[in-house]
């Protein structure tokens, strides 16, 4: 017995593409959606803001037209957002595409929004600009091994979860600490809960040369279509360097070039190191979640090949649900 699609819509089951940065995660999708009724979630937590084209490889007018994507230029750069509050907003925008009979199909390599959309995340609405200030300017004078050895004495469960040189979560776990007296770790335990969906996530590995090659060329061709004017427009429309939206690799590194403190060729031996870094990241999160289905991928894959297996897997696997 194999069931139909509107069954498939009935058992609300989330198809999930996940890998790192350049791997194919975008071309893969729209093969998919050239397959199925999908509206696509984005998990990329910079292309969520608006403005942040070139740097972020940002689906193209085209490709938004021709498929629907939520989360994509959903913000202003100066706007806050969190993944505790992504989980509650995209799991909303996840039963509106099932109530318009489509197929949600989840894209992205921010584990962080992946997990919290799947498994939940707090969303813990404690802010105090005065405390944040305080912390920033001690970041700079202090540097960022003793907020993270303070974070460590106040909130060690959340220190181990987080990398040590992880500003905006040390500095985040410091903020509600220092408003509430309580542990940014234990208020997240306390909200978390799972989605009401089934997820089958399909993960996009290769081989580390491989995918280095796909980000170094993917640098190169950033720079060609305009990333420096576009940062430089950024600093013109009043968006300060400080702003969590561009705390990420490529902005970093640009802004640091339009200020003079290093050279153009240190700028993109740069963005290619710290991308490849992030790329590494990346594939250590998503390895450690059991769940997913691998594929790997070279020269000679044919994604509407890999989305036909992708497809046929989904069904499979919602074919023994239904027996």
């Amino acid at each position: 017995m194999t069931a139909n699609l509107n069954e498939y819509k009935r058992m609300r089951s989330v198809i999930f593409v996940v890998g790192a940065t350049a791997i194919g995660k975008t071309q893969l999708s729209l093969k998919i959606a050239e397959k199925l009724p999908v509206e696509i979630v984005s998990a990329d937590s910079r292309q969520i803001y608006r403005f942040l084209d070139i740097g972020t490889a940002k689906p193209t007018r085209e490709i938004l037209k021709k498929v629907t994507h939520h989360f994509i230029n959903f913000l202003r750069p100066d706007e806050y957002f969190s993944a505790g509050m992504y989980s509650q907003v995209a799991r909303r925008v996840v039963d509106q595409i099932f109530e318009r009979k489509n197929l949600p199909l989840v894209v992205g390599g921010s584990g962080l929004y992946i997990k919290a959309l799947i498994d939940g995340l707090s969303n813990v609405e404690v802010r105090d600009e005065k405390i944040r200030s305080s912390l920033r300017h001690r970041l700079l004078t202090e540097g960022i091994q003793k907020l993270y050895a303070e974070l460590e004495n106040v909130d060690p469960v959340l220190a181990k979860r987080i990398q040590k040189n992880d500003k905006q979560r040390i500095i985040r776990g410091l903020e509600v600490y220092l408003k509430t007296g309580r542990r940014l770790s234990e208020l997240q335990e306390a909200q978390t809960k799972p989605a009401a969906f089934h997820p089958l996530l399909f993960g996009l590995t290769a081989e580390r040369e491989w995918l280095y090659e796909r980000i170094n060329t993917r640098v190169d061709q950033m720079l060609e279509q305009g990333f420096l004017s576009e940062a430089a427009n950024l600093k013109l429309k009043g968006f300060g360097t400080h702003l969590n939206a561009f705390n990420t690799v490529g902005y970093k590194e640009v802004f640091h070039y339009l200020e003079n403190r290093m050279n153009f060729d240190d700028m993109i031996a740069l963005i290619k190191q710290n991308s490849r870094k992030y790329a590494k990241r990346q594939l250590t999160w998503f390895r450690q979640d059991k769940r997913i289905i691998w594929f790997k991928l070279d020269d000679t894959t044919d994604l509407s090949f890999i989305a036909q297996k992708i497809i046929t897997k989904y069904k499979q696997i919602l074919d023994q649900k239904v027996k």
